[in-house]
Formats: structure tokens, C-alpha cells, sequence
């Protein structure tokens, strides 16, 4: 009876922990309230650094892999059609760029890029979703990707993320 009580003892904390979050929420992501449809030529000033929604280009940008940084007005666009954008810190190991790199690989509508002036290493979006993380390795991000490529808010699921904008700046 002992070894029970113990068992049961240790256990407690790990059960309280998973029972207090939602179901399917993904630990550290923040959420926000971005309305979409608002194309807007030119520069868009953003409240959140990468954006997770708000006004954009008319053009989206093409999804793929890119090793510059890219107009976050034409990446929101890209995250309005169900895009997950993956950026990284310009000085981010090239080992590290490499596995955001390869989590990509295969997918239709995923981002990844460097992106000046983000705070965390790593930063992962989603139309009105972000998690921001200290290193590439974070099993979230495919998490996060699974959940939101192609899921979520974003207003115009299942729209192109090729056929457009390929430039960076």
C-alpha cells in the first residue's frame, strides 16, 4: 500500500498540469484577433513582431524557403490562406536554420525565412497564433505545424500559397 501512495503521490502534479490545459492547445502559444480581408498597398505597420494577421498586400507570398528576410505584408497574406510562417533570428545557427528548413520540406503552405528584429530565436505563426521558442529542436513547431498549416483562424483556408509574390527584401 505504501508504494500506492507514493505512486499516486508523484503522479498527482503531472495529472493537475495536463487536466489545467485545454484540450489540443499547444503550451506557449499566444493568441490574437486579427479580421482579415484588408489589402493594402505599401507598408503596414504591425502590433506583433513577426505579424500574425492584420492588413496586407494584395499579393501573397509564394510558400517556400527563403534565406532573406522577406515584406511581412506580403507573408501575412500567405498566413490569411492558411500558412504557417517559421522565422528565425538572422544569427541563428546554420544547424538550426537547417531543421526549420527540413520541416518544411513537403509542405504546401509553410514559410520559413529569417526575420530582423524578432525577440525569440525562433518565432512560429499562424493567422492569429504564435509560440515563440529558444531553439529549432522544440518539438512545438511540428505541433504547431500539424495544428495550423492549413487549420485554424485563418479566413481563406485551401487559397493558393504559389502563383505570386516570390521577392525578399
Amino acid at each position: 500500500m505504501m508504494n500506492t501512495q507514493r505512486w499516486m503521490v508523484a503522479l498527482l502534479p503531472l495529472l493537475l498540469a495536463a487536466c489545467s490545459q485545454k484540450s489540443g492547445e499547444i503550451e506557449g502559444v499566444k493568441s490574437f484577433e486579427n479580421k482579415g480581408g484588408d489589402h493594402q498597398e505599401g507598408r503596414v505597420s504591425y502590433t506583433q513582431t513577426p505579424p500574425a494577421g492584420g492588413a496586407h498586400n494584395p499579393s501573397w507570398q509564394n510558400c517556400g524557403v527563403y534565406d532573406q528576410p522577406l515584406y511581412n505584408e506580403y507573408a501575412v497574406h500567405s498566413l490569411e490562406h492558411g500558412a504557417v510562417w517559421i522565422s528565425y533570428q538572422p544569427t541563428l545557427a546554420s544547424e538550426q536554420v537547417t531543421q526549420l528548413k527540413q520541416l518544411a520540406e513537403g509542405r504546401t503552405h509553410t514559410l520559413v525565412s529569417p526575420h530582423e528584429g524578432q525577440d525569440s530565436p525562433v518565432v512560429v505563426t499562424a493567422w492569429n497564433k504564435q509560440l515563440a521558442v529558444k531553439d529549432a529542436s522544440d518539438p512545438r513547431i511540428k505541433t504547431f505545424l500539424v495544428k495550423y498549416e492549413q487549420g485554424g483562424e485563418a479566413p481563406e483556408i485551401g487559397a493558393s500559397c504559389s502563383g505570386a509574390y516570390n521577392g525578399t527584401v
